[in-house]
């Protein structure tokens, strides 16, 4: 196993359990406070970072076996999340932890089966201006940033 690849993973798995511990410490009325820079509950964040881990490690995927990454733009990413709001208002707490937890493993699990070459390669990346970019930055920018991204978002709209 890639020293590199274990670093990322347990990267992913650290932010995934300090979103998933301080969800645990919510009242309900917090767990359903809306984040005023994002327009989403907190619920539905949490349960977003949860859900996307298998798209964002899939993409790496692509990235590590040669192909870029075109046709995803913000826009794009930002309809998804729209549509994912709405498909999924409100959600349990404990469950979606739980989601949290299970594919923050399983993608870092994912992770963990990259070699350094893998992470190496670069490829071009249409969300960012199809800038070549390795698939170590896609993974730290995406699945690893992900979960700190918006536990900070959470912490600032709870005052916390």
């Amino acid at each position: 196993m890639s020293k590199r690849a274990n670093a990322l993973a347990e990267r992913i798995e650290q932010g995934a359990e300090a979103l998933a511990t301080f969800a645990e410490g919510l009242s309900d009325a917090e767990w359903q406070t809306t984040v005023p820079n994002d327009q989403r509950p907190v619920s539905v964040l949490v349960h977003h970072v949860a859900s996307v881990y298998s798209l964002e490690i899939d993409l790496a995927r692509q990235m590590v076996s040669g192909k870029p990454i075109a046709g995803v733009t913000w826009d794009a990413v930002a309809q998804m999340n729209a549509q994912h709001a709405q498909e999924h208002p409100t959600v349990n707490q404990q469950e979606t932890i739980q989601m949290l937890r299970d594919n923050s493993k399983s993608a870092a699990d994912r992770v963990r089966e990259f070699s350094d070459e893998e992470l190496d390669n670069a490829v071009t990346v249409s969300l960012n201006a199809d800038a070549p970019l390795t698939a170590q930055f896609f993974i730290e920018d995406h699945a690893l940033r992900h979960s700190f991204h918006h536990l900070a978002n959470i912490r600032t709209a709870l005052n916390r």
